[in-house]
């Protein structure tokens, strides 16, 4: 069983910067992918970004990439995305999720945190 909790949201201007985390409990953290996902009312929960177990492999959703960086530390159990040049689109609640195998839909995850507010103004 994994316990997430994500924290690093808040408000933020367009253009700026923040930094996501999301924490996991247990021994087994390394061997689950990771993914950000991010929904607002009303619509879909969207890809955001995802890793592999041991980090080398990184996916972006294309309204991201080049903006949001995903990264992981296994010894801290913590996967982060930082998110720069941030514009108001990006305004969502944010969460981060684990699944056992590598993939950018949210149906296969099957651990979520509780998310984390991200608001940018505009």
């Amino acid at each position: 069983q994994v316990q997430l909790v994500e924290s690093g949201g808040g408000l933020v201007q367009a253009g700026g910067s923040l930094r996501l985390s999301c924490a996991a409990s247990g021994r087994t953290f390394g061997s689950y992918a990771m993914g950000w996902f991010r929904q607002v009312p009303g619509k879909e929960r969207e890809f955001v970004a995802r890793i592999s177990g041991g980090g080398g492999n990184r996916q972006y959703a294309g309204s991201v990439r080049g903006r949001f960086t995903i990264s992981r530390d296994n010894a801290k159990n913590t996967v982060y995305l930082q998110m720069n040049s941030l514009k108001y689109e990006d305004t969502a609640v944010y969460y981060c999720a684990a699944s056992g195998i590598l993939s950018d839909n949210a149906a296969q995850y099957g651990y979520w945190g509780q998310g984390t507010q991200v608001t940018v103004s505009s």
